[in-house]
Protein backbone atom coordinates (compact mmCIF):
# COMPACT_ATOMS: atom_id res chain seq x y z
CA UNK A 1 0.00 0.00 0.00
CA UNK A 2 2.85 2.20 0.66
CA UNK A 3 3.90 2.61 -2.92
CA UNK A 4 -0.04 3.23 -3.76
CA UNK A 5 -0.07 6.04 -1.26
CA UNK A 6 3.48 7.82 -1.97
CA UNK A 7 2.06 8.11 -5.81
CA UNK A 8 -1.42 9.04 -4.72
CA UNK A 9 0.52 12.07 -2.07
CA UNK A 10 2.32 13.03 -5.62
CA UNK A 11 -0.24 13.13 -7.68
CA UNK A 12 -2.26 15.55 -5.09
CA UNK A 13 0.80 17.78 -4.84
CA UNK A 14 1.06 17.72 -8.51
CA UNK A 15 -2.82 18.96 -8.85
CA UNK A 16 -2.07 21.68 -6.38
CA UNK A 17 1.41 23.09 -7.58
CA UNK A 18 1.01 22.23 -11.05
CA UNK A 19 -2.55 22.85 -12.06
CA UNK A 20 -3.65 24.78 -9.35
CA UNK A 21 -6.54 23.29 -9.26
CA UNK A 22 -9.31 24.17 -6.22
CA UNK A 23 -9.01 22.84 -3.02
CA UNK A 24 -12.68 21.56 -3.46
CA UNK A 25 -11.58 19.92 -6.93
CA UNK A 26 -8.43 18.55 -5.02
CA UNK A 27 -10.24 16.88 -2.21
CA UNK A 28 -12.87 15.22 -4.97
CA UNK A 29 -9.92 13.89 -6.69
CA UNK A 30 -8.47 12.46 -3.36
CA UNK A 31 -11.54 11.04 -2.59
CA UNK A 32 -11.77 8.85 -5.50
CA UNK A 33 -8.91 7.81 -5.82
CA UNK A 34 -9.30 6.88 -1.99
CA UNK A 35 -12.06 4.45 -2.73
CA UNK A 36 -10.11 2.70 -6.22
CA UNK A 37 -7.04 2.52 -4.11
CA UNK A 38 -8.73 0.95 -1.14
CA UNK A 39 -10.72 -1.70 -3.77
CA UNK A 40 -7.77 -2.29 -5.71
CA UNK A 41 -5.09 -2.81 -2.29
CA UNK A 42 -7.92 -4.89 -0.34
CA UNK A 43 -9.95 -6.64 -2.65
CA UNK A 44 -7.33 -7.47 -5.24
CA UNK A 45 -4.41 -7.61 -3.28
CA UNK A 46 -2.45 -5.11 -5.28
CA UNK A 47 0.05 -2.94 -3.69
CA UNK A 48 2.43 -1.14 -6.87
CA UNK A 49 0.80 1.18 -9.76
CA UNK A 50 2.30 -0.54 -12.23
CA UNK A 51 0.74 -3.74 -11.29
CA UNK A 52 -2.59 -2.21 -12.45
CA UNK A 53 -4.13 -3.32 -15.24
CA UNK A 54 -7.54 -2.49 -17.65
CA UNK A 55 -8.98 -5.22 -15.86
CA UNK A 56 -8.49 -3.99 -12.74
CA UNK A 57 -10.23 -0.89 -13.46
CA UNK A 58 -13.28 -2.36 -15.10
CA UNK A 59 -13.74 -4.90 -12.20
CA UNK A 60 -13.61 -1.76 -9.41
CA UNK A 61 -16.69 -0.11 -11.73
CA UNK A 62 -18.31 -3.37 -11.87
CA UNK A 63 -17.92 -3.38 -7.77
CA UNK A 64 -19.76 0.58 -7.71
CA UNK A 65 -21.55 0.08 -10.45
CA UNK A 66 -22.59 -3.31 -11.93
CA UNK A 67 -23.36 -6.30 -10.98
CA UNK A 68 -20.54 -7.50 -8.82
CA UNK A 69 -21.54 -4.46 -6.61
CA UNK A 70 -21.50 -6.11 -2.86
CA UNK A 71 -22.29 -2.78 -1.60
CA UNK A 72 -25.93 -2.67 -2.54
CA UNK A 73 -25.46 1.01 -3.01
CA UNK A 74 -26.53 2.54 -6.44
CA UNK A 75 -23.77 5.18 -8.02
CA UNK A 76 -25.36 7.31 -10.87
CA UNK A 77 -23.53 7.71 -14.44
CA UNK A 78 -22.58 11.02 -13.71
CA UNK A 79 -21.13 9.66 -10.52
CA UNK A 80 -19.13 6.59 -12.16
CA UNK A 81 -18.12 9.35 -15.03
CA UNK A 82 -16.65 11.80 -12.25
CA UNK A 83 -14.47 8.75 -10.85
CA UNK A 84 -13.26 7.65 -14.31
CA UNK A 85 -12.52 11.30 -15.41
CA UNK A 86 -9.94 11.50 -11.92
CA UNK A 87 -8.56 7.72 -12.97
CA UNK A 88 -7.87 8.83 -16.26
CA UNK A 89 -6.10 12.10 -14.64
CA UNK A 90 -4.04 10.32 -12.43
CA UNK A 91 -2.79 7.38 -14.72
CA UNK A 92 -1.70 10.42 -17.37
CA UNK A 93 0.11 11.97 -14.92
CA UNK A 94 1.64 8.57 -13.59
CA UNK A 95 2.58 8.25 -17.33
CA UNK A 96 3.87 11.30 -18.07
CA UNK A 97 6.56 10.80 -14.77
CA UNK A 98 7.64 7.60 -16.62
CA UNK A 99 6.14 5.64 -13.34
CA UNK A 100 3.98 3.44 -15.32
CA UNK A 101 4.60 1.92 -18.94
CA UNK A 102 0.98 1.29 -20.31
CA UNK A 103 -1.63 3.02 -19.16
CA UNK A 104 -4.96 0.81 -17.67
CA UNK A 105 -7.45 3.69 -18.49
CA UNK A 106 -7.11 3.58 -22.78
CA UNK A 107 -9.74 1.14 -23.07
CA UNK A 108 -12.30 2.19 -20.27
CA UNK A 109 -15.37 4.32 -21.37
CA UNK A 110 -17.49 6.42 -19.53
CA UNK A 111 -20.80 5.91 -19.30
CA UNK A 112 -23.32 8.26 -21.23
CA UNK A 113 -24.87 10.78 -19.00
CA UNK A 114 -27.75 12.90 -19.29
CA UNK A 115 -27.16 16.55 -18.77
CA UNK A 116 -29.35 17.63 -16.92
CA UNK A 117 -30.60 22.22 -17.08
CA UNK A 118 -29.70 23.69 -14.89
CA UNK A 119 -32.53 25.12 -11.97
CA UNK A 120 -33.20 28.87 -12.78
CA UNK A 121 -35.34 31.83 -11.13
CA UNK A 122 -37.39 33.58 -13.68
CA UNK A 123 -36.65 37.63 -13.08
CA UNK A 124 -40.07 37.73 -12.03
CA UNK A 125 -39.30 35.77 -9.35
CA UNK A 126 -35.61 37.08 -8.51
CA UNK A 127 -37.45 40.22 -8.06
CA UNK A 128 -39.72 38.74 -5.77
CA UNK A 129 -36.70 36.98 -3.54
CA UNK A 130 -34.76 40.89 -3.65
CA UNK A 131 -37.79 42.42 -2.33
CA UNK A 132 -38.71 40.72 1.38
CA UNK A 133 -35.88 41.89 3.33
CA UNK A 134 -35.68 44.40 5.96
CA UNK A 135 -33.11 46.37 4.94
CA UNK A 136 -33.24 48.62 8.17
CA UNK A 137 -32.60 45.63 9.98
CA UNK A 138 -28.51 44.94 10.27
CA UNK A 139 -29.35 41.03 9.07
CA UNK A 140 -31.77 41.99 6.30
CA UNK A 141 -29.66 44.85 4.79
CA UNK A 142 -26.60 42.51 4.85
CA UNK A 143 -28.90 39.83 3.46
CA UNK A 144 -29.42 42.27 0.28
CA UNK A 145 -26.40 43.26 -0.41
CA UNK A 146 -25.69 39.38 -0.90
CA UNK A 147 -28.48 38.47 -2.91
CA UNK A 148 -28.16 41.81 -5.10
CA UNK A 149 -24.27 41.06 -5.69
CA UNK A 150 -25.07 36.91 -6.65
CA UNK A 151 -27.72 37.97 -9.05
CA UNK A 152 -25.66 41.03 -10.58
CA UNK A 153 -22.42 38.89 -10.89
CA UNK A 154 -23.20 35.26 -11.51
CA UNK A 155 -20.32 34.46 -8.17
CA UNK A 156 -20.02 31.18 -7.38
CA UNK A 157 -20.39 30.62 -3.37
CA UNK A 158 -16.92 30.21 -2.23
CA UNK A 159 -16.43 33.41 -4.21
CA UNK A 160 -18.70 35.29 -2.42
CA UNK A 161 -17.82 34.05 0.42
CA UNK A 162 -13.85 35.46 -0.20
CA UNK A 163 -15.08 38.85 -1.13
CA UNK A 164 -13.30 41.33 0.33
CA UNK A 165 -13.92 45.11 0.92
CA UNK A 166 -10.82 45.50 -1.54
CA UNK A 167 -12.01 43.49 -4.29
CA UNK A 168 -14.56 46.08 -5.28
CA UNK A 169 -13.61 48.82 -7.30
CA UNK A 170 -16.81 52.08 -6.68
CA UNK A 171 -16.19 54.16 -9.39
CA UNK A 172 -15.61 51.78 -11.77
CA UNK A 173 -18.30 49.01 -11.27
CA UNK A 174 -16.65 45.86 -11.09
CA UNK A 175 -15.27 43.55 -8.58
CA UNK A 176 -11.79 41.39 -8.36
CA UNK A 177 -13.17 37.83 -8.09
CA UNK A 178 -10.25 35.22 -7.18
CA UNK A 179 -12.14 31.92 -9.00
CA UNK A 180 -11.07 28.09 -9.09
CA UNK A 181 -7.58 27.49 -9.77
CA UNK A 182 -6.95 31.00 -8.03
CA UNK A 183 -7.55 32.60 -11.61
CA UNK A 184 -8.74 36.53 -10.88
CA UNK A 185 -11.50 38.15 -13.33
CA UNK A 186 -12.87 41.46 -13.24
CA UNK A 187 -16.71 40.80 -12.98
CA UNK A 188 -18.90 44.12 -13.77
CA UNK A 189 -21.53 44.53 -10.54
CA UNK A 190 -24.19 47.19 -11.37
CA UNK A 191 -25.57 50.36 -9.94
CA UNK A 192 -28.21 48.49 -7.92
CA UNK A 193 -25.95 46.11 -6.30
CA UNK A 194 -23.53 48.48 -5.59
CA UNK A 195 -25.57 50.42 -3.97
CA UNK A 196 -26.59 48.00 -1.21
CA UNK A 197 -23.27 46.55 -0.79
CA UNK A 198 -22.53 50.59 -0.19
CA UNK A 199 -25.28 51.12 2.80
CA UNK A 200 -24.47 47.43 3.56
CA UNK A 201 -20.74 48.40 4.53
CA UNK A 202 -21.55 51.63 6.11
CA UNK A 203 -24.39 50.56 8.15
CA UNK A 204 -24.10 47.02 8.63
CA UNK A 205 -20.74 45.54 8.38
CA UNK A 206 -19.52 48.21 10.67
CA UNK A 207 -21.50 46.86 13.39
CA UNK A 208 -21.11 43.15 12.51
CA UNK A 209 -17.57 43.28 12.04
CA UNK A 210 -14.66 42.41 15.00
CA UNK A 211 -10.84 41.96 15.44
CA UNK A 212 -11.10 39.17 13.15
CA UNK A 213 -13.40 40.21 10.38
CA UNK A 214 -10.27 41.76 8.72
CA UNK A 215 -11.19 42.50 5.34
CA UNK A 216 -13.95 40.26 4.25
CA UNK A 217 -17.36 41.52 3.11
CA UNK A 218 -20.06 39.49 3.88
CA UNK A 219 -20.25 38.33 7.81
CA UNK A 220 -22.54 36.53 9.91
CA UNK A 221 -23.72 37.77 13.08
CA UNK A 222 -20.62 36.60 14.99
CA UNK A 223 -18.47 38.91 12.58
CA UNK A 224 -16.84 36.05 10.95
CA UNK A 225 -16.79 34.72 7.18
CA UNK A 226 -20.21 33.80 5.89
CA UNK A 227 -20.08 29.82 5.57
CA UNK A 228 -21.89 28.22 2.55
CA UNK A 229 -24.07 26.62 4.60
CA UNK A 230 -24.63 30.35 5.83
CA UNK A 231 -25.34 31.46 2.82
CA UNK A 232 -27.45 28.68 1.76
CA UNK A 233 -29.55 29.15 4.81
CA UNK A 234 -30.22 32.92 3.77
CA UNK A 235 -31.34 31.97 0.42
CA UNK A 236 -33.62 29.61 1.58
CA UNK A 237 -35.20 31.87 4.29
CA UNK A 238 -35.63 34.61 1.62
CA UNK A 239 -36.93 32.49 -1.25
CA UNK A 240 -39.72 31.03 1.11
CA UNK A 241 -40.39 34.51 2.49
CA UNK A 242 -40.77 35.35 -1.42
CA UNK A 243 -43.17 32.51 -1.63
CA UNK A 244 -41.13 30.55 -3.73
CA UNK A 245 -40.82 26.72 -2.14
CA UNK A 246 -38.77 25.08 -4.77
CA UNK A 247 -35.47 23.91 -3.66
CA UNK A 248 -33.08 26.86 -4.45
CA UNK A 249 -29.70 26.94 -3.75
CA UNK A 250 -26.72 29.73 -4.57
CA UNK A 251 -26.10 28.40 -7.43
CA UNK A 252 -29.75 28.92 -8.82
CA UNK A 253 -28.85 32.90 -8.43
CA UNK A 254 -25.77 32.13 -10.83
CA UNK A 255 -27.75 29.84 -13.30
CA UNK A 256 -30.34 32.82 -13.30
CA UNK A 257 -27.75 35.50 -13.73
CA UNK A 258 -26.37 33.91 -16.66
CA UNK A 259 -30.17 32.58 -18.53
CA UNK A 260 -31.14 36.32 -18.16
CA UNK A 261 -28.17 37.88 -19.64
CA UNK A 262 -28.40 35.56 -22.33
CA UNK A 263 -32.10 36.24 -22.73
CA UNK A 264 -31.26 39.75 -23.06
CA UNK A 265 -29.04 39.36 -26.09
CA UNK A 266 -25.77 38.95 -24.68
CA UNK A 267 -22.38 37.69 -26.52
CA UNK A 268 -22.34 33.22 -24.81
CA UNK A 269 -18.52 34.22 -24.72
CA UNK A 270 -18.70 37.32 -22.68
CA UNK A 271 -21.09 35.47 -20.31
CA UNK A 272 -18.33 32.70 -19.93
CA UNK A 273 -15.85 35.52 -19.51
CA UNK A 274 -18.04 36.93 -16.58
CA UNK A 275 -19.02 32.87 -14.86
CA UNK A 276 -15.07 32.55 -15.01
CA UNK A 277 -15.77 29.23 -17.38
CA UNK A 278 -12.36 27.69 -18.63
CA UNK A 279 -14.10 26.25 -21.22
CA UNK A 280 -16.92 27.34 -23.85
CA UNK A 281 -18.98 23.92 -23.86
CA UNK A 282 -19.91 24.63 -19.73
CA UNK A 283 -21.32 28.02 -20.44
CA UNK A 284 -23.08 26.64 -24.02
CA UNK A 285 -25.35 25.03 -21.26
CA UNK A 286 -27.31 27.95 -20.75
CA UNK A 287 -28.02 28.36 -24.51
CA UNK A 288 -30.54 25.20 -24.18
CA UNK A 289 -31.98 27.05 -21.50
CA UNK A 290 -32.47 30.17 -24.07
CA UNK A 291 -34.24 27.88 -26.24
CA UNK A 292 -36.44 26.39 -23.84
CA UNK A 293 -37.59 29.26 -22.53
CA UNK A 294 -38.22 30.59 -26.37
CA UNK A 295 -40.45 27.71 -26.75
CA UNK A 296 -42.17 28.13 -23.92
CA UNK A 297 -42.93 31.75 -24.87
CA UNK A 298 -43.73 30.48 -28.25
CA UNK A 299 -46.37 28.51 -27.07
CA UNK A 300 -48.18 31.16 -24.52
CA UNK A 301 -48.19 33.91 -26.76
CA UNK A 302 -48.27 32.53 -30.48
CA UNK A 303 -51.79 32.83 -31.93
CA UNK A 304 -51.46 29.11 -33.58
CA UNK A 305 -49.14 27.25 -31.49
Amino acid sequence: MQDLELHKKLFINFLRTEKSLSENTIASYGLDLDKFLGYVSEVKQIFSVGKIKDETVNDFLNFIYGSDNKLNKKFSPKSVSRKISALRTFFKYLESENIIDLNPMESIESPKTSRLLPEVLSQEEIEKVLSVQDVNDKLGLRDKALLETLYASGLRVSEAINLCTGDIFFEEGYLRVLGKGSKERIVPIGNTALEYVTLYIRNSRSILKNKKSFDVLFLNFRGNKLSRMGILDIIRKNCLSAGIKRNIHPHTFRHSFATHLLQGGADIRIIQEMLGHSDISTTQIYTHIDKDYLIEIHKSFHPRA
